[in-house]
């Protein structure tokens, strides 16, 4: 990262603000900017729209609510896609469903769990700069994939993974909207699939800050070094279809087909779901999970 993240607070309660500050400050690495008000929040961010890399946003406020932030930014077509942090004290399956769906996809509970809070942010800003950097490589060939109608690649590593998904996505009719979702079905076939990493591993391993220390490492180890993904891209007449092969054992791919209400203090556990309502027209695993097809309607 050539500079440090940059956070927006967002509370009408100077208190929490304070709070939220300090946690992040006392671990540095973030810069950070406050307000006190939804209106306000926005204001900052509409002048200068890619300074910011994740947005920590207080649902309840009196002036301007959280979800009106929310999905004022969700029309912005650069704010859209910087990640907010829900902070709420309503903590309802409904409530958080609707948070859900309108794009607030990473919630924290008051009062604050300091680790909690940490692992999240540091979560979020790894992914959000994961995707700036495929984002910014989407430029690249972006021409001549468009007379691309079929290929097939195979790919062991994390960023082997980033670098196909950016520039598959360039076939795409909307580049940027899909190449997050590819990214996270790609890098799901390697972590989950060929190397094993389990759900309740990759928590802790992302609570503890070394996730990828622990995919190079495994990597490396004689059960897992002749692994390898396979991905087939095809442009058919009325769709694209892009299929995804891991040599792992599978998973079980049904409970992260969804945004699931049950999971959203989870600090990660979003990337399937995002494939699936968000990237693509469908998303169809097979099996026992190590293979899927996720298809992109072109009419």
């Amino acid at each position: 990262m050539d500079q440090l993240p940059h956070i927006l607070i967002v509370d009408d309660e100077p208190f929490n603000i304070e709070i939220v500050t300090e946690i992040l400050k006392e671990h540095g690495g973030y810069r950070i900017s406050t307000a006190e008000d939804g209106d306000v929040a926005l204001k900052m961010m509409e002048a200068t729209p890619e300074d910011f890399d994740i947005v920590l946003l207080d649902r309840m406020m009196p002036k301007m609510s959280g979800m009106e932030v929310l999905l004022t930014m969700k029309q912005h077509d650069v704010l859209r896609h910087c990640p907010v942090i829900f902070q709420t004290a309503k903590t309802s399956t409904k409530d958080i469903t609707v948070g859900l769906e309108a794009g607030a996809h990473y919630y924290l509970s008051k009062p604050f769990d300091e680790k909690l809070l940490l692992s999240v942010v540091k979560t979020v800003v790894y992914d959000y700069f994961r995707y700036k950097f495929m984002r910014e490589s989407l430029d690249t060939n972006k021409g001549l994939m468009k007379l691309l109608k079929e290929v097939d690649f195979e790919f062991r590593t994390i960023e082997e993974a980033q670098s196909l998904a950016a520039l598959l996505s360039n076939a795409c009719p909307d580049p940027q909207k899909v190449v997050m979702g590819l990214s996270e079905l790609m890098i799901n076939a390697i972590e989950h699939g060929n190397l094993g990493i389990t759900y309740q591993e990759k928590t802790i391993f992302n609570s503890l800050g070394v996730w990828v220390e622990e995919v190079e490492k495994r990597l490396n180890l004689p059960e897992y070094s002749e692994r390898y993904a396979s991905i087939n891209f095809k442009v058919n007449r009325d769709d694209i279809t892009i299929k995804i092969k891991d040599q792992g054992n599978g998973f079980d791919w049904q409970v992260y087909m969804d945004f699931d209400a049950n999971r959203v203090v989870d600090n990660h556990g979003r990337g399937i779901a995002i494939a699936n309502k968000i990237s693509f027209s469908s998303v169809v695993y097979r099996g026992n999970g190590n293979e899927v097809t996720a298809s992109l309607l072109l009419a």
